[in-house]
């Protein structure tokens, strides 16, 4: 078909992930993927669905600012798609504090607020606000949209969002939003499209990436989730602590008299799965390792996932259903079958020949609890949102699998 175009960006901290979208009356489908890698030296940009799939060197550098990066990376996308269809951009942000309950157009106040809560987002939020500001500079004329991660939450309980603080901290913003939003939404609409009665039930999904969190769902919606304030907090991660003893803040503060940007480094980009192991943050390489201390890694992650599952069925009052998404989640089957083996007593029991073909059910058959496997889709979610805020007619409701 001969549609409009929208591009989706989903920055991560060393990523920015590009959805290519056409869209019509009634119609919205991906038509390329592709993605920004900083951490390659050359920075490199990878088309890896379209009508060709490629890896391309950038002349550009990380250094030179992301205008001229997303120049070099507009004209190879240009080879391939008809860029001058372009109609929107629309990007995934991290954090939306208490405001920012759904998607938003941006203008300077959205991207002025946007910016302020750079603080409760280091690792995400600052390269998010240059790349809206790189597609402005490239394309004034294109209108840009916000769709945020924590918004899905925002159907916890008053008592699911609070911290045992002071009243009017809460009021203030000092609160639990949850994190990885998108992605359960996409699950959210995508359970219900597979088993509807499951996904009215007491389901609690694991997304499992870099970024790790859970979110106990019941009728599509949040009840509670673990990340809160920030994203730090839950799970061990790849790179970051999860939930820690402030008091432990406290004390390299004080007594090891470290600053707050040592500190920062140390929770964000030092800590969880690498820092325990000491080898790599990748579960893949821990999993391959034979020392000690990658098991000693894996062995704490995966008992902290099922703690943190166990504590959502407490939430939900009983569990019905587990899925398990993002890169780990769907693609690492020792990890499931590790934090699996944890919740037998909650009637979780795997199928292992289902398990290691990452089969879309994993359960076995006389488990109480449903156990899958879903891909997440969060530029999908992204993109219905953007076209949805921007008043495009007869085209999926936000969260739809289309």
């Amino acid at each position: 078909m001969d549609g409009k175009l929208l591009l989706t960006f989903n920055t991560g901290s060393s990523t920015v992930k590009i959805g290519i979208f056409e869209f019509g009356p009634g119609i919205l489908r991906r038509i390329g993927k592709g993605m920004l890698d900083f951490n390659n030296r050359p920075l490199t940009f990878h088309l890896t669905e379209g009508p060709d799939i490629f890896d391309v060197p950038l002349e550009a550098e990380a250094g030179d600012g992301l205008t001229e990066v997303l120049e070099e990376t507009f004209e190879w996308l240009g080879e391939h798609f008809d860029l001058s269809s372009i109609d929107a951009v629309a990007h995934r942000v991290v954090h939306g504090g208490r405001d920012f309950t759904g998607p938003v157009k941006i203008d300077e106040r959205t991207l002025a607020d946007i910016e302020a809560l750079t603080v409760l987002a280091p690792l995400h939020q600052p390269q998010i606000v240059r790349l809206i500001n790189a597609i402005r500079d490239l394309r004034p004329d294109l209108p840009q949209t916000a769709s945020f991660d924590t918004a899905f939450h925002r159907t916890m309980s008053e008592t699911a969002q609070r911290f045992a603080l002071p009243r009017g901290m809460f009021d203030e913003g000092i609160r639990r939003y949850g994190f990885h939003g998108l992605s359960y939404k996409y699950i959210a609409a995508e359970l219900a499209r597979r088993d509807p009665d499951l996904s009215k039930g007491r389901v609690v999904a694991a997304h499992l990436g870099s970024g790790a969190s859970l979110c106990a769902m019941q009728n599509g919606e949040s009840r509670d989730t673990s990340m809160s304030f920030t994203t730090l907090d839950g799970i061990p991660m790849a790179t970051r602590c999860g939930a820690i003893d402030p008091g432990v803040l406290l004390h390299l503060l004080t007594e090891r008299s470290m600053s707050r940007p040592a500190v920062e480094d140390l929770l964000y980009r030092r800590s969880g799965l690498l820092g325990v192991s000491g080898i790599s943050a990748d579960t893949r390489a821990l999993i391959a390792s034979d020392r000690a201390e990658a098991k000693e890694a894996l062995d704490l992650y995966t008992f902290r996932a099922a703690g943190e599952i166990a504590r959502q069925a407490v939430a939900l009052e009983g569990l019905d259903g587990l899925v398990f998404t993002a890169g780990v989640g769907e693609n690492q089957p020792a990890i499931r079958a590790m934090i699996s083996g944890h919740l037998a007593f909650l009637g979780v029991t795997l199928d292992p020949a289902a398990n290691a073909a990452n089969a879309g059910v994993i359960s076995a058959a006389g488990s109480r609890v449903k156990v899958m496997v879903i891909p997440t889709d969060e530029e999908q979610v992204i993109a219905e949102e953007a076209l949805f805020l921007l008043g495009y007619p007869a085209l999926p409701g936000p969260g739809a699998s289309a």
